[in-house]
């Protein structure tokens, strides 16, 4: 495939160009954004946000194998809560040549319109928030899907202890570093 001045276009660019749009965009709504979740204080610490080198070969196809019915799912959170949620289904992928799932879960009660995937890996507590991250997929009406790591999120716990977050489920727990996505502020990691 060519643009108009005939030369190739390169996919991975453009993905990778974009990703680091969306990047800059959060960065400036942290930084300035009357709701942002990091507190003016801490700002300096958390700003701008850390991330792994946007890699293509972290954003995989998928496909949602649907629950037989929403199945109800009390998630802990970090304030000690426990969220009602529901698994909607889960998301079948291969990464680095193995195969995996996630569960794919939404709030109890609301229309499944977005699949919420709070997961952690073998980076979880070194290189990235101990308590995991999260991705948040549109819904599909093909069933197929892109689990892109690239966009995987601390969630706002992370910068503010006064937010409520769902831990990820045991199911959700990824036997292999995931080197994509958002990190953790050097000045939070733990001293070696």
């Amino acid at each position: 495939m060519s643009a108009c001045g005939g030369r190739p276009v390169d996919p991975d660019a453009a993905y990778i160009r974009t990703l680091q749009a969306e990047r800059a965009t959060k960065d400036a709504a942290f930084l300035s954004a009357e709701n942002s979740p990091v507190p003016a204080a801490a700002r300096a610490a958390y700003l701008p946000l850390k991330y792994f080198a946007p890699d293509p070969a972290y954003a995989v196809p998928a496909s949602l194998t649907p629950a037989a019915a929403r199945t109800p799912v009390k998630v802990p959170t970090s304030t000690g809560q426990i969220r009602d949620m529901e698994q909607v289904g889960s998301l079948e992928f291969t990464l680095g040549g193995r195969a995996f799932s996630l569960a794919a879960l939404v709030e109890a009660d609301t229309p499944p319109d977005r699949l919420f995937i709070p997961f952690s890996d073998l980076t979880s507590g070194t290189e990235t928030y101990s308590a995991g991250r999260y991705l948040e997929i549109a819904r599909s009406k093909t069933g197929i899907y892109v689990v892109d790591f690239n966009r995987a999120f601390n969630p706002y716990c992370y910068y503010n202890h006064e937010y409520d977050c769902p831990y990820p489920p045991k199911q959700n727990r990824l036997p292999i570093p995931i080197r994509a996505g958002e990190k953790m502020a050097q000045s939070t990691l733990p001293a070696r």
